[in-house]
């Protein structure tokens, strides 16, 4: 039997978004360019404004909260994998004021102010998203096993 769920984990890009430019665009403009299939990032920095996003379990409907004052950005972690065969950024994050309060959710997009990016690219068998029926999201999905990938 063949180990298809094995990632090599030898290759990193760090990179730098620039002033102004929306976080996920960039990182996916990052994977397209460097053919990128899949793998994980996390990201440091400031956003000068940003979409935060909740999914409601009930209506299967994301709910959106806009915030439009700059924010540090705490933790931002994520992953890449392709959804119609091109690269799709999910990404989480924590933002906190200038008074230390910290809000987070799901990164819908982020106007970045500065921000370091250190992704880990996995190479290996591509990492695919599909519509689920019972979530209504697309989430990974792989041929013929119980959901885990890994050794």
């Amino acid at each position: 039997m063949t180990d298809r769920t094995t990632f090599n984990l030898d290759k990193f890009v760090i990179a730098r978004a620039e002033h102004g430019e929306d976080l996920i665009r960039f990182i996916e403009r990052v994977a397209e360019k460097r053919d990128i299939k899949a793998g994980t990032f996390t990201a440091i920095g400031a956003l000068k404004k940003a979409t935060l996003g909740f999914y409601n379990q009930n209506s299967h409907e994301y709910q959106e909260l806009k915030i439009d004052r700059p924010r540090e950005m705490v933790s931002c972690i994520g992953n890449i994998s392709l959804k119609e065969g091109k690269p799709f950024v999910h990404a989480h994050v924590v933002l906190a004021d200038d008074n230390g309060q910290t809000i987070g959710g799901h990164l819908v997009e982020g106007t970045v102010f500065a921000s370091e990016i250190h992704l880990k690219i996995l190479e290996g068998p591509k990492l695919e998203r599909k519509h689920d029926e019972k979530t209504d999201l697309s989430l990974w999905k792989y041929g013929g096993d119980d959901g885990t990938r890994g050794q």
